[in-house]
């Protein structure tokens, strides 16, 4: 378990010092003992009070982290539990009012055990004003990174955690909707954990506490800063010229030693930082490489595949990155490498069909600029759902097809020995896609 920090000492942990500012707000009256006249309610605030120096379970306000301003909201969990009443509401509200009116993004810091008990469901509604504000922020085009504090659990969790855009989690810290008093006797504790969020592609990233700053400064810097123009195609990494046949390039965009997508992303970009998960419990981080990226100063976003079989939570992920990257006016890059979509039984099972369709309409939704290039095989509508109509480059040593050569002669009902005939007759070569217009070019090799 990391050790529980008040907000004011994560506050001073994440930002710059000195740029921490309380944003005002209007603090409600209510009778005695609270909204519900619970009995000894009052005298747990002023114990809570005199405890932690806080006034509510929430401090509010403004400050840089690694020099880009955001508004930040940081839990008090030595305050009720770090539970939303009210006046938590009231001081949330005010806080993402202030981000829009100054076009700022919003960091929640949460450590909370859920809605607090001596409010009732008066308690309870402060999580649809939550999530009111959170939509409105997204509509305004505002990023919301989350940092999951131990524990985040309940409606915090539900509504300020997971609804953020990107969420980052510090080691070991308790994470889950059910609260360890509410969870079923036999539950497995590593399930409501930080890396078990992490791996189930309910969170992007577990941070250490000494490392969280730049983290979350590197983060802020990324989603503020767009690149103005559509990104450029990288150059090709392969030092080989344009294949002879279709079976030649069939067989170059298999080779083992080719430049994969990790090579490709750390040419283009200095830093970037990685988009983990599809926020419906699966990740493909062997598939699919996800984030942005920083490149001469500005931010692209990048969905990459690596050369294996794309599994449906990678296809869902890609979507979500290309959705986001549109709100915030961030233009984006992608690189096509997969012999196919996953097709075994358990790809089917999680939606392989659905998956590939969420990806193909977020790019052909997509308002902001989307750039491919086509590094290794381009493996049917696995490889397409990826792909900008009109704005498709390719390497030298890339080949793209409607299904590879195998099964096209499986299909065709030919010999296995057909399968080198076939490739020359789907024009699958980088030249003839260009010819078909399938491709607007081929890149060239870098120096």
């Amino acid at each position: 378990m990391p050790e529980r920090l008040s907000a004011r000492q994560f506050l001073d942990l994440v930002t710059d010092p000195g740029t921490f500012t309380e944003i005002p707000h209007a603090e409600r009256e209510s009778g005695p003992d609270g909204p519900l006249g619970w009995q000894g309610y009052d005298a747990s605030r002023a114990r809570a009070a005199e405890r932690t120096g806080e006034r509510e379970s929430v401090v509010v306000g403004t400050a840089r982290v690694e020099g880009t301003a955001a508004v930040l909201i940081a839990f008090e969990f030595g305050f009720l539990g770090g539970s939303l009443g009210e006046r938590t509401g009231d001081r949330l509200v005010a806080a993402y009012a202030h981000a829009r009116a100054h076009r700022l993004p919003v960091v929640p810091l949460i450590a909370t055990g859920g809605s607090r008990m001596q409010e009732g469901m008066l308690a309870l509604s402060q999580l649809q004003r939550v999530a009111r504000q959170s939509a409105l922020t997204r509509e305004a085009r505002l990023p919301q990174v989350a940092v999951l504090r131990d524990p985040t659990t309940g409606g915090g969790w539900a509504t300020l955690g997971a609804g953020a855009d990107v969420i980052l989690a510090l080691p070991g810290a308790q994470v889950g909707f059910a609260g360890s008093r509410v969870r079923p006797p036999d539950a497995d504790p590593a399930a409501y954990t930080a890396e078990a969020q992490l791996a189930a592609g309910s969170a992007d990233a577990v941070v250490p506490a000494a490392e969280l700053r730049s983290c979350l400064g590197l983060w802020l810097r990324l989603l503020t800063r767009p690149a103005p123009e559509p990104a450029e195609p990288p150059a090709a990494l392969g030092g080989a010229g344009l294949p002879g046949s279709g079976w030649e390039a069939v067989q170059r965009a298999r080779d083992p030693r080719r430049p994969r997508a990790g090579a490709y992303l750390d040419a283009y970009f200095t830093r970037r930082a990685a988009l983990v998960g599809d926020r419906c419990g699966g990740a493909d981080p062997d598939g699919m490489l996800c984030g942005f990226g920083e490149r001469d100063g500005r931010t692209v976003a990048f969905a990459a595949q690596t050369g294996t079989a794309t599994r449906p939570a990678g296809f869902r992920t890609a979507a979500r990155l290309i959705r986001l990257a549109d709100r915030l006016g961030i233009p984006v890059l992608t690189l096509v490498d997969t012999p196919g979509a996953a097709n075994d039984a358990a790809a089917e099972r999680q939606g392989a069909g659905a998956a590939i369709a969420e990806l193909f309409g977020a790019v052909a939704a997509a308002r902001t600029p989307v750039t491919t290039l086509v590094v290794g095989e381009g493996g049917s509508g696995g490889a397409l759902a990826l792909a900008a109509p009109g704005n498709t480059w390719a390497t030298p040593d890339s080949y793209f097809s409607v299904i590879a050569p195998e099964p096209a002669t499986a299909i065709l009902k030919r010999p296995p020995a057909a399968a080198e005939a076939t490739a020359d007759q789907l024009r699958i070569r980088p030249q003839d896609l260009v010819e078909l217009g399938v491709l607007r070019g081929i890149v060239p090799t870098a120096p």
